[in-house]
């Protein structure tokens, strides 16, 4: 019983979470600039890196594409299995009063794609050319952000979702490092 009444506190707590963030589309200025970084996250900003990485003078930017590529798809197998096998609902879909602000690209939300991807790149790029970071962090901490403002993830799909992309970048990390 004090475990059903903890899980249930944490679900009303992340829930008026969901509420209190998802109030930031009232504002049409906020929700542009979070659909806007949110379709970032869809997927051009992290090809856009791979490819000018991959153009860089040297071999350092292709193996860092390339590992980002490799793991990326690895990422993307493994979202789709737990979307595919969690079913949980989006918090639009779920609960009155949270606004879906931007079309989602699938119907679950469990993990977030966007944060587990976006953790993933920045994670791998961040180790190959560490200068990222000033670019990359803020990124991803909107991305993050987005996918909750705009009614698409309860905070828990976000923090998994960033958690499987930084386990698995870190894998790739320790199998092959970035040259010193």
């Amino acid at each position: 019983m004090a475990i059903a009444r903890t899980i249930a506190r944490f679900d009303t707590l992340e829930l008026h979470l969901c509420r209190w963030l998802n109030n930031c589309t009232r504002h049409a200025p906020t929700c542009r600039l979070f659909s806007t970084v949110s379709r970032l996250g869809d997927g051009l900003f992290w090809y856009s890196l791979m490819l000018t990485l991959a153009l860089v003078p040297g071999e350092p930017g292709r193996e860092a594409a390339i590992q980002m590529g490799l793991t990326a798809l690895v990422g993307v197998l493994l979202y789709k299995m737990l979307k595919e096998s969690m079913v949980r609902e989006r918090p639009f879909i779920t609960h009155r009063g949270i606004v879906c602000a931007t079309a989602p690209l699938d119907r679950y939300s469990f993990p977030s794609g966007h944060t587990l991807q976006a953790v993933l790149f920045s994670t791998i790029a961040v180790a190959w050319f560490p200068a990222l970071v000033l670019l990359l962090l803020p990124t991803v901490i909107l991305i993050a952000l987005s996918r909750v403002v705009l009614g698409l993830h309860y905070p828990t799909d976000v923090l998994v979702g960033a958690f499987i992309g930084w386990a698995l970048a870190a894998t790739a990390l320790w199998v092959y490092p970035p040259v010193a």
